[in-house]
């Protein structure tokens, strides 16, 4: 069943968010040592008012596991939730670790920030039911239209979205990486 995530949820959530995000986990955390970063990532997890924040995701809860999940936000509140983390950033590493994080989508656009489904449950339904439940959300935003970013090479991923009608949109750079921005308009 899909529905919010809990602060209490970061453990089993950490896991998926790395398999999610690569090595944007990196630029986030703002260290290259695995522990510093899962550390890092799980307290934004349970934590407010961030772009990793639990208040920012919806799960799928199958047999009292989280199957899937997903964080999503409006564009036009991506600053304010990345604020935090460049200010964590900004204090332990300075400016240029901070500026490493950049913005991924623009205000007006509702925005999927990572989305993964736990091994044992892929092939199951979970990320179109997840996908499915981040475009309600979007069409109640108010937003014009829902985005979002695709590694390259990850052919499985796009070909998901271009069947939801997802359209290329240019290319993005985040972490040393160029990636797909893919959007769809909100009718």
């Amino acid at each position: 069943m899909i529905g919010e995530a809990r602060p209490q949820d970061a453990d089993e959530l950490l896991p998926m968010l790395l398999s999610a995000i690569g090595s944007i986990a990196y630029t986030l955390s703002g260290s290259t040592n695995q522990e510093e970063t899962e550390a890092a990532l799980r307290d934004w997890i349970a934590k407010d008012n961030n772009r990793l924040s639990y208040s920012n995701m919806l799960v799928d809860r199958r047999d009292g596991r989280i199957a899937g999940m997903l964080i999503c936000y409006s564009g036009s509140d991506a600053e304010r939730l990345d604020e935090p983390i460049k200010k964590r950033l900004q204090e332990l590493y300075g400016s240029q670790a901070a500026e490493q994080l950049v913005a991924e989508c623009s205000p007006g656009d509702f925005y999927l920030d990572s989305v993964a489904v736990a091994e044992h449950y892929r092939g199951q339904g979970v990320a179109k039911g997840l996908l499915a439940a981040f475009e309600r959300r979007g069409k109640l935003s108010g937003c014009k239209r829902l985005s979002l970013i695709v590694e390259p090479n990850n052919e499985k991923a796009a070909s998901l979205y271009q069947r939801q009608g997802y359209r290329e949109d240019g290319k993005l750079p985040v972490s040393g990486t160029l990636y797909t921005v893919m959007v769809k308009p909100l009718a």
